[in-house]
């Protein structure tokens, strides 16, 4: 199945704002996004490099977009991101937070910053971005918000407590928000991706990569694309009646 043909046009004329869109989920979003027609806004922290592949990946894909470098964790670089696309672009249609953090260890031995840097990028920064988006999203009657939140937010997993702490945070996040906005036509959902192939899951040891595609009763990885097809769906007119929901994509690990 041809998934760039049935997106064609789907996003004509739209605005789309992703965050950590230099790599991985955020990257094959943003690249989805512009096959449906969008003009796609990437964030990211750090790694230039990698956001201008993401670009030349959306051109090549038949979008237009452009970049921009801040930390998500700075709550006034979110409000001052978000102006900047609107006063550029006249809208902002679609925002995904997908740009997170994680950094592991057991309970007892989770150090303040630590805790304070996975809140601060994976919760507190997508609510600013939202804060901001919001205004303009209310006033145009139309909009829609993905949070990228993660199976270890429903299930839990040892020596992720901050990391699975900030993901429950974004479902909690999602489900109050649908109900305040959905009375402006702004949806609000989440998805909770499973075990995925990318840089962060890149670094596990083998044996234990091994341990959890065994627990996997698709018996596999995911791959970034099918993050992406759930979120696209999900910002898509085809999701018109959907608010409030957590789509689980992983592969059955977690039901």
């Amino acid at each position: 199945m041809n998934m760039a043909g049935s997106l064609e046009s789907s996003f004509e004329n739209k605005v789309v704002l992703v965050t950590g869109g230099s790599r991985g989920i955020g990257r094959a979003c943003a690249v989805r996004f512009a096959q449906g027609g969008a003009t796609v806004v990437i964030t990211y922290a750090g790694n230039e490099a990698a956001a201008n592949e993401t670009l030349q990946l959306i051109e090549q894909a038949g979008g237009k977009g452009h970049a921009l470098k801040f930390d998500v964790a700075d709550t006034a670089k979110c409000a001052e991101a978000i102006d900047s696309v609107v006063k550029q672009h006249g809208r902002l249609d679609v925002l995904v937070n997908n740009a997170g953090v994680a950094v592991d260890g057991l309970s007892m031995r989770v150090k303040d910053e630590d805790w304070d840097r996975q809140l601060d990028t994976n919760l507190k920064g997508a609510f600013a971005l939202i804060r901001a988006a919001t205004r303009t999203m209310m006033k145009q009657r139309q909009g829609a918000i993905i949070n990228l939140t993660s199976i270890v937010g429903e299930s839990g997993n040892g020596g992720q407590v901050a990391y699975s702490a900030s993901k429950a945070g974004l479902i909690g996040l999602t489900k109050s928000l649908a109900k305040e906005l959905a009375s402006r036509n702004v949806r609000v959902n989440a998805v909770s991706p499973g075990f995925i192939d990318t840089d962060m899951t890149s670094t596990i040891p083998p044996d234990v990569r091994t341990k959890m595609t065994e627990s996997i009763p698709l018996g596999r990885l995911g791959s970034a694309d099918e993050i992406a097809q759930a979120v696209t769906f999900l910002a898509s007119d085809a999701a018109s009646y959907i608010t409030g929901e957590v789509l689980r994509v992983n592969g059955g690990m977690y039901m």
